[in-house]
């Protein structure tokens, strides 16, 4: 039995399940269900992510799929030999990755992108889960905060040991190396939070230090 996902009707989040029942009433042809992992079954980087968005990883089914997010994701990622083939936004694009998995925090749509904290607590068992499963990977790149500290939880390590903060690099309790990044998301690029330069830079560290 599969640990590292959840079942496509999880019910453990109320609030999460009513959600992703409007949206299947409103968009029966979306995917509108808890998104799995995605990428190399034997990954030497895990990307941790936040939740899928509505119209992107909810509507297609995969990871940073259909939404801006996956634009600088995806590009950044085939720069650095981490992802091969054209993102086309669609799940039957043909992108594979490569030493590289991606799962999110929570797994299904949170209302307004902001899942609760009993929410992202209740969704850790697959984080968790994950993470035994991978334990070939070197790092762990971490997008945005709320990524950070899940992660952080999940793997039993005090989060004020390892402070948030783009391009920061952590060595964890297991050997692991964490890599922050703020969230590649359309507001955080629009307001220049993020940088294209700064994305890449973090990456860019990450994909050496598993090649190394």
């Amino acid at each position: 039995m599969d640990q590292t996902n959840p079942p496509p009707d999880c019910p453990l989040c109320p609030r999460l399940v009513a959600f992703r029942e409007d949206a299947r009433a409103q968009f029966p042809d979306w995917h509108n269900a808890p998104v799995p992992n995605w990428g190399d079954t034997s990954p030497r980087l895990l990307i941790v992510g936040l939740a899928p968005g509505l119209r992107g990883a909810n509507r297609t089914g995969r990871p940073f799929t259909g939404d801006y997010a996956g634009d600088l994701l995806y590009a950044t990622l085939r720069k650095f030999g981490l992802a091969e083939g054209e993102y086309g936004a669609d799940p039957a694009d043909g992108m594979v990755l490569r030493d590289t998995m991606i799962v999110n925090s929570v797994r299904c749509v949170p209302p307004q992108n902001k899942p609760t904290g009993p929410e992202i607590n209740t969704c850790r068992r697959f984080l968790v889960a994950t993470l035994n499963a991978s334990a070939q990977a070197k790092a762990i790149l971490a997008l945005g905060r709320i990524a950070h500290d899940s992660l952080l939880t999940a793997l039993g390590e005090r989060r004020a040991a390892f402070p948030f903060g783009h391009g920061a690099e952590h060595r964890l309790s297991d050997g692991r190396m964490l890599f922050d990044s703020f969230h590649c998301s359309r507001y955080n690029t629009n307001t220049g939070r993020l940088t294209t330069e700064m994305f890449e830079d973090v990456v860019g560290r990450a994909a050496a230090y598993i090649a190394g």
